[in-house]
């Protein structure tokens, strides 16, 4: 495929070699461990090529092989690794880059679950982590040490949606020798080009809006040619492999995985933006709304918003936030996000959950836009907040 295919079109012709499907349009699933050789000269050759042509089933299949080519065709990368789920993928690419003794810079903004990887697994093995502002940017050369050996960014972060200037840290990061880990499941390779802002490895939750239906656990690693080899190697080492029809899951989503998050963003802009002007809300954190910290970046570096955002209700107070959630029509309380339905969940202690620069809204109410008529979302979120005033 040229390079001047656009993305939707990638999208859509992206793992669709002959080699995997055989003619048919969806790439089939294969439930594979052994593969069989006729001759010793064919092992070897295929030992030579394991992550990329047929060797050993946790290696890859024709069903792996096509998600992970039209990964990397859509991301811009030199190759995909794919793993069970998002958090396997942040952490597994991580533990093959580290070792004892190294130190790594992580957005105080992060993702809760690899906070705690970082604090607990990672300090066990003696690799310790300094938390940043994640409106640093070009400071963050501030806090590189001689053995730092890698930056972890999220764009925007994963509950108080901030947004990193990215190319100011990773071109901080690369003067230092250190790599940029970016977690880019919020805008996915459609909305933001990590590779040519500077990242090094770009990690995604499948889970989220390329599966795109609620219904399979499953995360990618997509590296640069620098960082190819070893992000490959350390996914060899901990035996890391996603199962087939799960993999067969995210290939049918990625396909309208354009056409479906064009309609959240779009949902989601119109509800922020009436939320915006509720008398009950304090601000509004989305990245494409003037009162989101990064905004500006967000406008110079993104070429779109998905459909996750939050913002801080006035006087919030546990007792009024839970009435808020409960008692929804449409907007369901459950975690994780990018799926066509609705989800609201409240978050009580945000300070908690940050380290180095502090958190004194109160609670936040995070909402993610599906693809139910806007109409009805708002309905139910104006029976919402009378809920929230009478429990003021």
């Amino acid at each position: 495929m040229t390079d001047s295919k656009r993305k939707d079109t990638r999208l859509v012709h992206g793992g669709r070699r002959k080699e995997w499907t055989f003619g048919i349009v969806n790439p089939p699933v294969f439930h594979a461990s052994t593969v069989l050789f006729d001759t010793v000269a064919e092992l070897k050759a295929a030992a030579s090529k394991r992550d990329e042509s047929l060797y050993y089933g946790r290696r890859g299949t024709p069903t792996t092989f096509a998600l992970a080519d039209a990964l990397t065709e859509i991301s811009g990368g030199a190759g995909t690794v794919l793993y069970p789920s998002g958090l396997a993928a942040l952490t597994g690419a991580i533990l093959a880059f580290v070792e004892a003794g190294d130190h790594i810079l992580v957005t105080d903004s992060v993702y809760d679950p690899t906070r705690a990887f970082c604090d607990q697994m990672l300090r066990r093995y003696g690799v310790e982590t300094t938390y940043y502002d994640p409106l640093i940017g070009g400071g963050i050369a501030d806090l590189i040490r001689p053995n730092t050996r890698l930056v972890l960014v999220e764009a925007p972060g994963s509950l108080t949606m901030e947004v990193q200037d990215i190319p100011a840290i990773a071109a901080a990061a690369h003067d230092a020798g250190a790599l940029v880990f970016m977690d880019n499941t919020w805008a996915t390779p459609l909305f933001f080009d990590a590779f040519a802002h500077g990242v090094d490895v770009s990690i995604l939750a499948l889970t989220k809006y390329v599966v795109g239906h609620a219904d399979a656990m499953m995360g990618a690693a997509t590296a640069n040619q620098k960082a190819l080899s070893r992000l490959r190697q350390g996914a060899g080492f901990l035996g890391n492999c996603p199962a087939p029809d799960d993999v067969y899951l995210a290939l049918r989503g990625l396909r309208t995985l354009s056409v479906r998050l064009r309609q959240h963003e779009a949902s989601a802009l119109q509800i922020a933006k009436w939320i915006a002007e509720r008398p009950e809300v304090d601000h509004v954190r989305h990245p494409a709304l003037p009162t989101c910290p990064g905004h500006e970046v967000w406008k110079r570096d993104f070429t779109g918003s998905s459909g996750l955002f939050s913002f801080v209700p006035k006087n919030g107070t546990e007792r009024a936030v839970t009435a808020f959630l409960e008692g929804m029509e449409h907007f369901k309380m459950g975690f994780s996000w990018g799926g066509y339905e609705s989800l609201a969940l409240g978050y009580f202690s945000v300070d908690k959950a940050r380290t180095a620069t502090p958190w004194t809204a109160g609670p936040l109410i995070r909402l993610h836009i599906g693809l139910e008529d806007p109409e009805d979302l708002k309905e139910d979120l104006d029976r919402a907040f009378a809920r929230y005033r009478a429990a003021l």
